[in-house]
């Protein structure tokens, strides 16, 4: 076959041209899309719709190979898939975005108003928003385009509008003055689950409050221990333990606030933990949440020096407009120059900080709209213990579940203009609160026209907790709802349990009576080769698109250049790493192992396509037990690794699944079959028809194993093996399809599998690795053949027999001679020697190379190791070096000892097989 053929391969594979060749032919012809069809089963992931505002990152390129290879597979299984895909208008991010361009231009959204911003924003969305989407198809990924939601658009905004009135009338949404988490830069609300808990080292200053009247001389004052000495300015108390003995006698009595001579009590409460500080705490109501629940047990007064702009109100007296921690500095200075700081002690603790913004939060007594969750909480409990939700890895239902346990009522209202506004007015006459899908044209109550909407937006987690039943039509009872819903696997990161999973679970009850997803697959976090998290911060990330294409990004502060590796090394990489929801150590060299596989897959596929030269292959079945021993061989491999592959997919073990595939074809196809029959198609053997069309199948099934996972290479080679050939293989004419992503799933043909000759051809793959260990332990030439002694184990005489068979294959994989095989045989003279499962080899070394030479060459090396090796126990049995050297030192020498031990194992057994 010529070069110039149009069914050849080229010699290397292009991946930009296959990847947008294909995608672009997948799209056109419709093969992502999927529509309601009784006579199919359906199989329906939704995305977790990614920001409006992101840019394609390893986690996102992760989560979505993950949610493809599933798609890609139940496709192929037949089943009716649908991959819901979409976008979130992330409020606060998308706010910040937008306001950002806004101040280069010299403006704030203040000065345009909440309409135009918002006019603003969606021109933006309209700009950029794609940009995301555009990546994700660069990924490979086979959504259903067609459908594509927004958490915004009209459908989506209705569906909110409508679960919150539902809500509010079956009272699980209510309004209420608690205190809540602020972020002073956003200006508003954050949940509990949107505040990341950050160790800082911080301070504990212990602070002396003046006892009124004090009845005990040496009692002049209590000291308390606080992180936040600027919050005093509003403590309505302070509090003891009443088992504190220390302090029984002082609850009930008075004592002064410091710098504003308020007056304010002592109170026993067993909140207060009497080991921490003094035993004595302060108590601010209105900035703490554990001081806030005390203040409500005794009703204390819940005073507000710290405003939502982070600086201090007019209730903070002369420190009123200073910046929080400006403040805290002058209360401290102030405090130690009147002599009531009574010591500091400097401490690591955990500070919430803004999840959007880093900005450190604030406990802030506010008006605030809620979800009761406990009621909501409940029916997802009962559903996790009743098996409707699987997660993988099980261990995540454990910390899902404590989550629901724990659940605190969900704050819903943000303060920022984008997003879901809240659809409820109030009177503007006789202050009635109205709850509508629609704007109500007059109070209910007073019959006024005056009414002002809302103007807090809800948390973007709101509308994304419906995602899996808005995107299909709900609250209308759509075909598309009854057919798709509820979902069967959701896959997320760990990260967004109780963001997003808990949510959905709760709210897919609430509304739909059933969960909205089967299993839930949690993968890990994509870390740099440090174990450190990724991040724009830190310079360590590794840009997808880069390794896709190619180019130069910055990494550690260095300029470094990538090869183009290509959609499909990076989604393989991606799947091989992903173990068990383990967090992934990813270095760039990672990628190299993949490329390398992909460039194996393709020379083989050349390999079968010349093989495939001038032979006319009939659409007969072939009856497989007459066919050769290396054809029955692979093909018996073949269905042994798709029952494997298969049972690894439905665990979800995606890191199983593509290494089964990698040693089969790496290991068994490419170098032992392949290498097995090239003889007889260059002699063009009569067996050589037989094991063309077994070379072609077994490709077949190789790329439709592999076409989830490297979707491009696998659609391009199959497209040309189906120009080639006028037979699929040994039972199946060609197929009438476009495009491999639409054929059939394999699945293993059980009386093809032949398990004696599996273990035969091992016994000779671990025979064939023993003699080339033994020619690379003694630098024996490969060019050279060895002679070669089996000996079997007594009692082992069956492999004498079976050994028989397979000699021709063992000389031409080994380079050797003669062979002799029996059962205990004689170790020649100045012989290597290697242990098997039931026998032994030896290859006489005389003739091989110089054994004189070779003998002088292990005693001088031995003798070198075994001086090293005493040095280095002498260090090891020092008392002072062990008590002195760091820990790491002291395990590292102890690990070279014992490397240093084998080495001399390793080189007593050489020279002893050259005696």
């Amino acid at each position: 076959m010529s070069d110039d053929q149009p069914t050849d391969l080229p010699k290397h594979y292009s991946a930009a041209d296959a990847e947008a060749k294909w995608y672009a032919r997948w799209e056109a012809a419709g093969g992502f899309n999927s529509d309601v069809d009784k006579n199919r089963l359906p199989y329906t992931v939704v995305i977790p719709p990614p920001n409006v505002t992101g840019k394609l990152h390893m986690g996102h390129a992760l989560n979505n190979t993950l949610q493809d290879i599933l798609i890609r597979v139940e496709r192929m299984r037949g089943k009716n898939a649908l991959w819901q895909p979409g976008t979130d208008h992330a409020g606060i991010a998308t706010q910040n975005v937008v306001e950002r361009q806004l101040r280069q231009d010299g403006f704030h959204r203040e000065d345009i108003g909440r309409e135009k911003f918002i006019e603003k924003v969606w021109q933006w969305k309209e700009q950029y928003g794609s940009t995301i989407i555009n990546q994700l198809k660069k990924l490979g990924s086979s959504c259903d385009w067609r459908r594509e939601r927004f958490t915004m658009d009209d459908g989506l905004a209705r569906a909110v509008r409508v679960a919150f009135v539902q809500l509010y009338r079956d009272g699980l949404i209510y309004r209420g003055r608690k205190l809540i988490n602020w972020c002073p830069k956003d200006r508003t609300a954050l949940a509990d689950d949107e505040v990341d808990k950050i160790e800082e080292a911080g301070h504990l200053w212990y602070l002396r409050y003046p006892v009124k009247n004090p009845k005990r001389a040496d009692r002049q004052y209590l000291v308390v221990a606080t992180t936040r000495p600027e919050t005093m300015l509003g403590d309505t108390a302070v509090a003891v333990n009443p088992a504190d003995e220390r302090y029984q006698d002082l609850i009930g009595q008075t004592v002064i606030l410091p710098l504003t001579g308020r007056e304010i009590p002592v109170i026993g409460d067993a909140f207060v933990e009497m080991k921490f500080g003094s035993g004595c705490v302060k108590v601010t109501p209105a900035h703490d949440l554990t001081d806030y629940e005390c203040g409500l047990r005794h009703q204390l007064e819940q005073i507000v020096v710290i405003g939502e702009d982070g600086l201090m109100t007019d209730k903070a007296g002369k420190f009123r407009g200073l910046d929080r921690f400006r403040c805290r500095e002058k209360i401290v200075a102030e405090l130690d120059e009147k002599h009531l700081l009574d010591q500091t002690e400097d401490l690591t603790h955990s500070v919430g900080h803004c999840y959007r913004c880093g900005t450190a939060i604030e406990p802030y007594l506010s008006e605030q709209w809620f979800v009761s969750m406990k009621p909501l909480a409940e029916k997802a409990i009962a559903a996790s213990q009743a098996g409707e939700v699987k997660f993988y890895p099980a261990r995540w239902e454990k910390v899902y579940l404590n989550w629901l346990t724990e659940v605190r009522d969900w704050c819903i209202s943000r303060q920022i203009w984008w997003g879901h506004r809240l659809p409820v007015w109030y009177c503007e006459k006789c202050g009635e609160t109205h709850v509508a899908e629609t704007a109500p044209a007059e109070c209910a109550k007073c019959g006024a026209a005056e009414l002002r909407q809302e103007t807090d937006v809800l948390d973007t987690w709101f509308s994304s907790a419906l995602w899996p039943f808005s995107t299909l039509g709900w609250p209308d009872d759509t075909e598309d709802l009854r057919y798709y819903y509820p979902t069967d696997t959701l896959v997320t990161d760990r990260g967004i349990i109780y963001f997003w999973v808990a949510r959905m679970v709760m709210l897919g009850l609430q509304f739909m009576k059933e969960v909205p997803f089967k299993s839930v697959y949690i993968h890990g976090s994509i870390l740099d080769e440090n174990g450190a998290k990724m991040s724009k911060s830190k310079g360590n990330g590794i840009d997808p698109l880069v390794m896709i294409d190619g180019g130069t990004q910055t990494r550690f502060g260095k300029e470094v250049t990538f090869p183009a590796y290509g959609a499909d090394v990076v989604r393989y990489t991606l799947c091989a790493l992903t173990t068990e929801g383990q967090d992934i150590k990813l270095q760039p060299t990672k990628f190299d192992h993949a490329r390398n596989f992909v460039n194996k897959v393709w020379n083989v596929s050349r390999f079968v396509m010349l093989s495939l030269s001038g032979k006319t292959l009939t659409t007969a079945p072939v009856e497989v037990r007459q066919c050769g021993f290396a054809d029955r061989w692979i093909l018996s491999r073949l269905q042994a690794v798709v029952e494997q592959a298969n049972a690894a997919f439905d665990r979800l073990a995606f890191s199983e699944f593509s290494t089964v595939l990698y040693d089969f074809i790496w290991r068994d196809f490419c170098d032992w079959y392949v290498e097995m029959v090239k003889p007889a198609f260059r002699e063009a053997t009569p067996e050589s028809t037989n094991s063309a069309r077994v070379l072609l199948y077994t490709l077949d099934r190789i790329l439709r194993l592999l076409h989830p996972i490297t979707p491009f290479f696998t659609e391009e080679v199959w497209s040309r093996l189906r120009e080639l050939a006028p037979s699929r293989g040994l039972t199946d004419s060609l197929p009438a399809g476009e495009f491999l992503m639409k054929e059939k799933w394999t699945q293993p043909v059980a009386e093809w599998r032949d398990e004696e000759l599996e273990i035969s051809i091992t016994e000779v793959q671990d025979l064939v690795r023993a003699v080339r260990n033994i020619r690379a332990k003694y630098r024996a030439p490969d060019d050279k053949p060895v002679e070669l002694h089996i000996s079997a184990a007594e009692g082992n005489a069956k492999l004498v027999d079976r050994m028989a068979n397979f000699l021709t294959i063992i000389q031409a994989r080994a380079n050797v001679g003669k062979i002799f095989v029996g059962v205990d045989l004689l170790k020649p003279k100045v012989a290597a020697t290697e242990v098997l499962a039931g026998a032994q080899i030896f290859v006489p070394l005389a003739g091989l190379l110089d054994v004189e030479t070779e003998r002088q060459r292990a005693e001088k090396e031995l003798e070198k190791k075994k001086k090293a090796l005493y040095s280095l126990n002498q260090k090891l049995h020092n008392f002072e070096f062990l008590k002195n050297a760091p820990p790491a030192i002291v395990a590292n020498e102890k690990e070279r000892a014992a490397d240093l031990e084998q080495q001399v194992k390793n080189l007593q057994a050489w020279r002893d097989g050259l005696q």
